[in-house]
């Protein structure tokens, strides 16, 4: 565990005063020693405390009242390590782009925080408290293995795993799974290509393929390379000839 002879003050940005205190609680409990030393409940309050104060860890939930918490590390350019506590995974890539050392899903225990702790706390002792070091090695996060997708009033958990494929067709991101059920995406498709894990492909810049929904692959004309699926798709998916290589050998991976 790294040791501080300082003293560790912590900061929560969070606007719902139940969940902020419940957040306070877990964290002493886990570190008597620390000490929250502000409670943050708007973008726009945040933003002030922060031009004039500073912490050593942030807890921070992502949807405020006001708006999403990246403002206030974008617009100050913080270099204070944060971990997030959201209810949402679709933020995931922005939270690890801004300062981001973990990402915690509500509803949350004493075991989550005090999973997060311990991280950060390795991430001090092994490479000494330099927070853009530490942010910059953490810039790539784990393959999500659910997304949220919405269908008319509902948000549904859709397993990684069951997409087939991910596609944009008038400015909308899609996806079909393997039941041949479609769903609306509200991540972009570069956001999605970095989240779901080197088991899906770009083929262009309309479609991102999972290896496990391509039948077989033919030679189409002009050397590219027409992608057979498992499931029903309305357009040709190809993969033109200059990145037919690297594609192949992806295919063959596990």
């Amino acid at each position: 565990m790294y040791k501080n002879d300082t003293q560790m003050n912590v900061v929560i940005i969070e606007d719902e005063k139940n969940l902020a205190e419940e957040l306070q609680h877990y964290i002493l409990h886990a570190r008597k020693e620390w000490a929250i030393v502000k409670i943050l409940p708007s973008v726009k309050q945040a933003l002030v405390w922060f031009e004039t104060n500073t912490c050593q860890l942030i807890f921070s939930d992502i949807q405020l009242g006001d708006g999403l918490s990246f403002e206030i590390f974008h617009q100050l350019k913080l270099s204070i390590p944060v971990i997030f506590c959201t209810a949402f995974n679709e933020y995931a890539i922005a939270a690890f782009k801004s300062n981001g050392i973990d990402y915690i899903l509500k509803p949350y225990g004493q075991a989550a925080i005090n999973d997060a702790i311990l991280h950060y706390e390795s991430l001090r002792q092994s490479i000494s408290p330099d927070y853009n070091t530490i942010i910059k090695l953490l810039q790539k996060p784990h393959p999500t293995s659910r997304l949220l997708v919405n269908l008319r009033d509902k948000i549904i958990p859709v397993r990684t795993d069951d997409i087939a494929l991910f596609y944009i067709q008038h400015g909308q991101v899609s996806l079909i799974d393997f039941e041949q059920h479609k769903y609306f995406v509200s991540q972009p498709l570069d956001e999605l290509e970095a989240t779901v894990g080197p088991g899906f492909y770009r083929a262009d810049r309309q479609h991102l393929v999972n290896r496990r929904a391509i039948r077989d692959v033919s030679q189409s004309l002009g050397r590219k390379l027409l992608l057979n699926l498992l499931v029903e798709y309305h357009e040709e998916v190809t993969i033109r000839k200059e990145k037919a290589t690297e594609f192949l050998e992806w295919l063959t991976k596990d």
